[in-house]
């Protein structure tokens, strides 16, 4: 059987809120906008900064629910400035006969990185 990759779940246009240089590694992210988004905590993402074209891999860990929160921890806080908008993208291995009829989940969000309903 073929596999493909495709798109699972976006944040669009979150924007972050800390960078914490002294730290493990990853990035914190509101876990309401990881359960909409079915993104899990240590999953793989991919970080797409909107206001300097820097894109880089890591992980998700959660941060307190309802606090808009989205920090780039460890080597990642040199990527970004607080106020910097990120598209954060998860990927999943799909057949590639299911393909055509596979959706992301996309969440949009405020300027609080408070989830928009569409």
């Amino acid at each position: 059987m073929n596999y493909i990759t495709m798109l699972k779940g976006k944040l669009h246009r979150v924007r972050v809120t800390a960078t914490e240089l002294d730290y493990e590694g990853s990035c914190a992210i509101d876990s309401g906008l990881l359960k909409l988004s079915e993104i899990r905590s240590h999953e793989q993402i991919h970080i797409y900064n909107v206001n300097n074209g820097e894109r880089f891999i890591t992980y998700a860990i959660e941060a307190p629910q309802g606090s808009g929160i989205i920090s780039l921890n460890g080597a990642a806080a040199r990527l970004a400035a607080v106020g910097d908008l990120l598209i954060i993208a998860a990927f999943s291995q799909v057949p590639e006969d299911e393909a055509d009829s596979f959706h992301p989940l996309v969440t949009y969000v405020d300027d609080n990185n408070q989830p928009l309903v569409k």
